[in-house]
C-alpha cells in the first residue's frame, strides 16, 4: 500500500467529475481576469505599438535595460554567495555539539529570520551613509548585499539543519563506525548530503534573493526594476516597461530551476550511479567519506 492510499482515499468518479469542473472553472476564471487586465490596458492605450517602439531602440538596452540587469545581477550573485557561506557556519553551528556555539547560532538565525529584509535594507543604508565608513556612491549595494545575505542566510541556515536532522541516524553512526568523530562526520557526510537534498530549496531561496534584490530601488540602488521605471517615466510608457522587467525577471528565475534540475541529476547520477527516484533513501558512499 503507498503512502498515497494511507494518508487518503483514491478519488471516485464523482471526485474526479468534481476536481475536473473545479479546475475548468478556475482556468476560466484566470482566463477572464487576465482578458479584463488586457481590455483595460488597450482602452488607455497602454498596448498601443508606440509604447513598445522603444524597446526595440539599441538605446533602450544599452543605457536602461542591460546596466540595470548588470546592477541586480551583480547584487544577486554576491548575496548568494555570501548567504550561502553564512548559511553554512550558522546551520553546522545548530548542529553543533556545544551548548553555547548552538544557542547562540539559534538566536543568531531566529532573530535575522524575523526581521523583514527592507527594514534592514533601509538600516544598513542609513547607518553607512551617516557613520561615513564607505563612500556614498557604494552605500545602497552594499546594505542591499548585507541585508539579503543576513536574511536569506538564515533561512539556509535552517534548511541546512532540517536537511541534516532529514538524514537517516544511520549516516551519523556509519561515520562514526570508521572512525570519525561527530564533527568530522557531521562535515564530511551529513552536511554534504544534506545539501544535495535540499538542492531545490536552496534553489528556491536563490530565486527570493534575486527578486528581493529589486527592494533596493528603494534606497536608491541602480537595479533593473528602478532602470525601467526611469525609462517608463521618460518614454511615457511605465506599465510595459514594467511588464518588460517581470518578463527579464521570469526568465532568470525559470533559468535558475532549470539549472537546479539538472544539477540535482547530476549530483544523483554521481553519488548513485543512476537518474534519482523520490523513494530513493540517502546512503553513505565511499566519496562523501
Amino acid at each position: 500500500m503507498s503512502a498515497q492510499q494511507v494518508l487518503f482515499d483514491a478519488p471516485g468518479p464523482k471526485a474526479r467529475r468534481i476536481i475536473l469542473i473545479s479546475n475548468i472553472v478556475g482556468v476560466l476564471i484566470v482566463l477572464a481576469i487576465l482578458a479584463w487586465i488586457i481590455s483595460a490596458l488597450a482602452g488607455k492605450g497602454q498596448l498601443a505599438a508606440s509604447m513598445w517602439t522603444p524597446f526595440l531602440e539599441s538605446r533602450t538596452w544599452q543605457f536602461f535595460i542591460l546596466p540595470g540587469l548588470l546592477n541586480t545581477l551583480k547584487a544577486a550573485g554576491i548575496s548568494i554567495v555570501t548567504a550561502v557561506v553564512f548559511g553554512l557556519i550558522f546551520g553546522v553551528g545548530r548542529l553543533s555539539h556545544s551548548a553555547p556555539i548552538r544557542y547562540v547560532s539559534g538566536l543568531v538565525v531566529e532573530v535575522l529570520r524575523a526581521v523583514p529584509v527592507l527594514l534592514m535594507m533601509i538600516f544598513f543604508w542609513l547607518a553607512l551613509g551617516s557613520s561615513g565608513a564607505v563612500q556614498p556612491q557604494n552605500a545602497p549595494l552594499i546594505a542591499v548585499v548585507i541585508a539579503l545575505t543576513l536574511y536569506n542566510g538564515s533561512v539556509i541556515a535552517e534548511l541546512v539543519r532540517s536537511g541534516v536532522h532529514g538524514l537517516p541516524k544511520g549516516q551519523r553512526e556509519a561515520g562514526m563506525a570508521i572512525g570519525l568523530t561527530r564533527n568530522q562526520s557531521l562535515r564530511n557526510i551529513e552536511v554534504p548530503q544534506a545539501l544535495i537534498a535540499m538542492l531545490p530549496a536552496l534553489i528556491s531561496q536563490f530565486v527570493v534573493i534575486l527578486k528581493d534584490s529589486a527592494l533596493g530601488f528603494i534606497i536608491t540602488y541602480p537595479e533593473l526594476l528602478q532602470f525601467t521605471r526611469r525609462l517608463g517615466v521618460g518614454e511615457g510608457n511605465v506599465i510595459p516597461s514594467l511588464f518588460v522587467a517581470a518578463a527579464i525577471f521570469i526568465v532568470i528565475n525559470f533559468a535558475l530551476s532549470t539549472l537546479a534540475t539538472r544539477l540535482s541529476v547530476l549530483l544523483s547520477f554521481r553519488t548513485k550511479g543512476r537518474r534519482p527516484s523520490p523513494k530513493d533513501p540517502i546512503v553513505l558512499t565511499p566519496a562523501a567519506t
